[in-house]
């Protein structure tokens, strides 16, 4: 009676915490790929339960069943032989759920790389996020805007995000549309999203990049592709232009609100691909390479 009413407790306990928590966001995806990754979530939470209850339940089975009983001091219990079908079930029945997790594993993860199935005849619109301490600079070459720590996305049309950092590796994530990607220094990751419910989803930096990171956040809006024209429209009339001395001054480390601008940075200091990929990124140009190559053929000739 005691064990009966102490597990009513509990779990009215669990209920009652669980009832003011707010969903996980990972569990309540708004794109195609997000949808992905909480079906893995689901079917791993699953899976895992199946084997914790028959574990469990086996447990109980033999406490109770082989408990020590009342036989006297000299019984002997008879020798009993390995059984085959015993030990192929306990060797065989991990392998297959090994086998199984893993499938899905690689099936999802083709899935969520590639453009969500529906979206392939779509052309996507390229969208840079470069980090820095500890904000997010969103690009857009093809509207020539850019914006400071939040980010505007058409739904129903694929996304391509092209990450790389000014700093330490950073992780980009929006857990409603995407899982998470790494941000690197010198070369460009890419990952594609498709937000297919308008809204306001949060998005953050989810790799520790120093003491800024917890607050190295940012706000991803869908809205649709008509709000989304008319937004740029908005911009294009009404935010000034970034200039290169303005965008050094946002590189600063430290904390930074909102911002919005016409053109990018792309313009004066590209992204780490093609020609700039590589160790060249934040590097001078190749004049003052050559520069400083003579200035060292010089001193070694005056040395000698």
């Amino acid at each position: 009676m005691k064990i009966k009413l102490a597990f009513i407790s509990f779990a009215i306990l669990i209920t009652t915490i669980l009832a003011g928590c707010e969903p996980l966001l990972v569990l309540d995806p708004k794109g195609p790929q997000a949808e992905t990754t909480a079906n893995v979530i689901w079917l791993s939470i699953f899976t895992m339960a199946v084997i914790v209850i028959v574990v469990i339940a086996m447990l109980v089975i033999m406490l109770f069943k082989y408990r020590a009983s009342k036989q006297s001091e000299d019984y002997e219990p008879p020798h009993i032989e390995g059984n085959p079908i015993v030990e192929g079930l306990i060797i065989g029945i991990p392998v297959l759920i090994v086998i199984f997790l893993s499938i899905v594993s690689v099936k999802s993860t083709y899935e969520v790389e590639s453009v969500p199935e529906g979206y392939e005849n779509q052309e996507p619109m390229i969208i840079y996020a470069a980090s820095s301490n500890w904000k997010w600079h969103f690009s857009y070459p093809e509207q020539d805007i850019e914006t400071l720590n939040y980010v505007i996305l058409p739904t129903h049309r694929p996304v391509e995000f092209r990450l790389y950092s000014y700093g330490p590796i950073t992780s980009f994530w929006i857990p409603q549309l995407a899982g998470q990607k790494y941000a690197m220094a010198d070369m460009v990751t890419k990952i594609n999203i498709v937000a297919e419910v308008p809204g306001d989803y949060p998005g953050r930096n989810s790799n520790f990049s120093g003491k800024g990171f917890a607050e190295n956040t940012f706000t991803a809006t869908a809205l649709s592709p008509s709000e989304f024209d008319k937004w740029v429209e908005d911009i294009h009339s009404t935010a000034e232009p970034l200039t290169e001395e303005k965008f050094d001054e946002l590189l600063e480390p430290g904390h930074l609100g909102q911002m919005t601008f016409t053109g990018t940075h792309l313009e004066f200091n590209p992204a780490p691909e093609g020609e700039h990929a590589g160790h060249q990124h934040h590097q001078g140009s190749s004049e003052d390479h050559d520069n400083h190559e003579e200035h060292e053929n010089h001193e070694d000739h005056s040395n000698h």
